[in-house]
């Protein structure tokens, strides 16, 4: 064994030897406990980053604990594999997605196998293989055949130069195409979306159930869902038809002035008059090139056109106009409101810009509001007025009675209902794009949109075709590929060009891992519900909404289709802070600048114009230079130091700053560990250890106290919240103990060297396992149980006592841990520092802690 610590001689050595020993394979023995660990699976875009390290190392040292502790463990990773980056390569360096993607993961994965993770990898999933997108267009039948998948008309971002659909990430911040720099326009087309709105209810109401999910999450998630009540209302055209709102205010429906469509309202072309199409016309092409955001942004200057005509306002019959305007989203709500300007600042602004109405029927207390002169809405609490049978009625969000006033009143007169409604909308998972699991669906004249049947999963995607960027889907060009017999008359039909969303792939791939070489079905039942749900889920806060907002939506139509019997998929969820880097930013430009070009970085200035940089941390990217690769940490220092600093360095919750300091201050601790160990290993020390704790000595009782404090204080940091920044705080004490210890030739030295290596193996598991071995111990480390904390060893025979005179603290002495108040007063009044500044003074009072310190109070 080398007499240094070397990490480049046994890192390889030992992943070698426990990928042949197969620790890290799933445990089926359903005598134990289920511990399921579970990291987001990663995009494989060719390197891993710091990220990708933390989130690793930290699921990997839960799944490690649990393993020790007696779990049966599935720890296991994969690839989210499609996505446009894989087509953007394809176009740009004419190479094939599947290609390009299968290199990158072959390179990932490698890089994660150096870090020491110990992930299953006999149960790897990759979503863009066909024996997995099989089973996930499987499931889009599931969804399919429950009506919860249909096809209607949304807005797209179109390239009027490419001729194609773009994703919004294609668009940049002036609206324009990545690649033709055109000016991106929004079109209409027809796409598929799933109805995950029939679940808005169970997806709000089950958050309660998730008491292991951080708070601020479950909050993300409400607000998105967006339960509102309120009531929907039925007005009508002047010709009958009917236009449907809904209002969170049903009380203010008095005070409606003018109604207001969204351009893209189907009936807009009907109420439209000859004299004003054209400005209709007009102003749709206007709305249909703004994206949403703009559409909705505030304090944005109103506009908006009328269409000629009138609805009828169902609760006093007063004839008002209908207008269409922009703010209005057609995919939000019913894509039409009713406008009272009184009391909605938008609709006020919308009023004064093309003098309309303002009618006031809520009149705050002591005032005497007319909507000739208002200059702002009045939200706020008051009594109706102007308002029929609910004049008088208190008004407003606290107190008031108005809204459940009025939701009756206009279920008696047949006007309106109570109701609920949400700003969560349908799922478009449509992508008109190559690199993705294509729709399973074949279009017949004759039979409409028939499912392929299950014996012809998977639809392939096929490998001959052309990646210009330019044009339609390259599936969409494909004739061969997209003609096809209907399954079910025979007569010549086609393909659903569109692929799925790639969020659909990350949305069930926890439920493959259990099953994941079943060629069979989509997974084994019995074998699933023997796992889930997941016990411990670690990702990044940026999946706080959409992926895990998918993933509980898929968990529950899953369940209703019989496969499932749990209701949520991930019990815990641990969010990891950003790995943040040193970063040197022009902060009158901007720019940031590349610290090898900074001459002195004691004082950084820009070495093109002389500005002194500001000097922050920000969030490790190569655009900002401030990346530090993985593999440079690993091969300077070795993985262990990169896990220990990743752990040490912040709490995981938190976002973690690095510095090559505190890098370098975990490999000096990892060599003192080394240099502990294997001097101890050099001598013939016993093992066994002294079964008469009573008859210990002083020193060995102190050790043997720090040895069980560290058992108990590393075992509760790796439980609940996870500290484990402060569990490699009590690793670092337990060391420093074995160093100061007097009693290196004790059988508890020889405990406290053994206890020291088994805590440390989740956390440095090389390193562990080679001192162990350097021990004498054949098995591996990280098949050791884990220990347990005697509660005798805990307790104190002696503890120091403060001794403070008026509350400043002069000195302490060691005293009996089980003195009374009485005896602690006596020892301090006894001991040289009470009598030295006792003396010649009167006592007044004295304040006794147990167990503590006592204080005189003297004059």
């Amino acid at each position: 064994m080398e007499s240094r610590y070397n990490p480049a001689a046994i890192e390889a050595k030992w992943q070698t030897t426990w990928a042949e020993q197969g620790l890290s394979q799933t445990s089926e023995d359903s005598s134990k406990p289920k511990f399921y660990a579970l990291s987001m699976f990663p995009y494989p875009s060719g390197n891993l980053h710091m990220g990708h390290v933390r989130v690793y190392t930290i699921a990997d040292v839960i799944a490690r604990v649990r393993r020790m502790q007696g779990f049966r463990v599935l720890n296991p990773m994969g690839w989210d594999a499609f996505g446009l980056p894989a087509e953007n390569a394809a176009i740009e360096r004419g190479i094939h997605p599947a290609k390009w993607t299968y290199q990158n993961i072959a390179q990932m994965r490698q890089q994660l196998d150096q870090l020491g993770i110990s992930f299953d990898w006999e149960r790897e999933v990759t979503t863009c293989a066909p024996h997995y997108y099989q089973w996930t267009q499987w499931i889009f039948l599931q969804f399919f055949q429950a009506g919860l998948a249909y096809q209607k008309e949304a807005t797209v971002n179109w390239d009027p130069i490419d001729q194609t659909v773009l994703a919004n990430e294609q668009v940049d911040s002036e609206g324009r195409s990545w690649r033709s720099g055109a000016k991106v326009e929004r079109k209409q087309l027809r796409q598929w979306f799933l109805k995950i709105t029939d679940y808005a209810e169970q997806l709000l109401n089950d958050l309660d159930k998730l008491s292991g999910w951080p708070e601020k999450v479950r909050l993300m998630q409400a607000n998105w869902i967006g339960k509102s009540t309120g009531a929907q209302v039925t007005f009508k055209t002047e010709v009958g038809d009917d236009i449907v709102v809904f209002t969170t205010r049903p009380d203010t429906l008095w005070g409606a002035t003018f109604m207001v469509l969204s351009p893209e309202h189907p009936l807009v072309e009907k109420l439209t008059t000859k004299e004003q199409v054209t400005a209709i016309k007009t102003y749709q092409e206007a709305a249909a090139a703004k994206s949403e955001i703009d559409r909705t942004a505030e304090g944005r200057e109103k506009t908006g056109v009328w269409t000629g005509s009138y609805a009828i306002n169902p609760v006093n019959d007063e004839k008002i106009p209908i207008w269409i305007a922009d703010y209005v989203l057609m995919d939000y709500g019913t894509g039409a409101i009713m406008a009272v300007p009184a009391h909605d600042q938008r609709d006020f602004e919308f009023a004064r810009q093309f003098n309309l109405p303002v009618k006031v029927v809520v009149q705050p207390e002591g005032e005497n509001l007319d909507g000739d002169t208002m200059i702002a809405a009045h939200a706020g609490d008051g009594v109706m007025v102007n308002s029929g049978a609910l004049n008088g009625i208190p008004a407003g969000k606290e107190k008031g009675q108005s809204v459940e006033a009025a939701v009756q009143w206009l279920e008696q007169h047949g006007k309106g209902k109570g109701t609920a409604n949400y700003r969560l909308r349908d799922w478009l998972i449509s992508r008109q794009r190559y690199w993705g699991a294509p729709i399973p669906i074949i279009h017949c004249p004759k039979c409409g949109a028939v499912p392929v049947p299950d014996a012809d999963l998977p639809v392939q995607l096929p490998e001959d075709v052309e990646f210009s960027g330019r044009g339609a889907s390259p599936l969409a060009k494909l004739e061969s590929w997209i003609n096809a017999p209907c399954p079910t008359c025979g007569t010549p039909a086609k393909r659903e060009t569109d692929t799925m969303d790639t969020f659909i792939d990350s949305s069930w791939y926890f439920l493959r891992y259990p099953d994941a070489k079943n060629d069979r079905q989509v997974f084994d039942p019995s074998k699933v519900n023997s796992w889930m749900p997941v016990d411990q889920y670690v990702g990044g806060i940026e999946h706080a909404i959409l992926h895990l907002l998918y993933s509980r939506f898929f968990t529950k139509v899953l369940r209703d289709r019989g496969l499932l019997n749990c209701d949520e998929p991930f019990q815990r969820l641990l969010t990891q802070g950003m790995v943040q880097g040193k970063t040197y930013k022009n902060p009158r430009t901007g720019k940031y600048v590349f610290p090898m070009n900074i001459a002195d970085l004691s004082n950084p200035v820009d070495p093109e114009t002389g500005d002194a940089l500001e000097v922050v941390y920000e969030k490790m990217s190569k655009s900002k230079y401030n990346g530090v690769a993985p593999g440079d940490v690993v091969n300077k220092y070795g993985a262990d130091t990169a896990r220990m600093f990743i752990l040490f360095k912040a709490p995981p919750e938190k976002d973690l700053e690095w510095e090559d300091a505190d890098v370098e201050g975990q490999f000096r601790f990892l060599n003192r560990v080394w240099r502990l160990v294997t001097d101890f290993a050099s001598q013939k020390h016993t093992s066994a250890l002294n079964t008469q704790h009573s008859a210990l000595s002083k020193p060995e009782k102190d050790l043997r106290r720090a040895i069980h404090t560290a058992i108990k204080e590393v075992t509760e940091d790796l439980e609940g919240d996870y500290q484990f920044n402060t569990a490699v705080s009590e690793l670092m004490k337990l060391s420093n103990a074995l160093t100061d210890a007097p009693c290196k030739e004790s059988p508890v030295y020889a405990e406290g060297i053994q206890t020291l290596l088994i805590l440390l193996a989740p956390f440095a598991p090389h390193i562990a396992d080679e001192l162990w071995q350097s021990l004498g111990n054949t098995a591996s480390i990280h098949t050791q149980p884990w220990l347990k904390a005697d509660p005798e060893a805990l307790v104190a025979d002696e503890i120091n006592l403060v001794i403070q005179i008026l509350g400043k603290t002069r000195g302490a002495i060691p005293v009996p841990a089980q003195s009374t108040n009485e005896e602690l007063e006596q020892y301090a009044r006894e001991s040289e520092i009470g009598k030295r500044y006792l003396e010649g003074k009167e006592v007044k009072k004295v304040i006794v802690v147990p167990g503590k310190l006592v204080n005189f109070v003297v004059v």
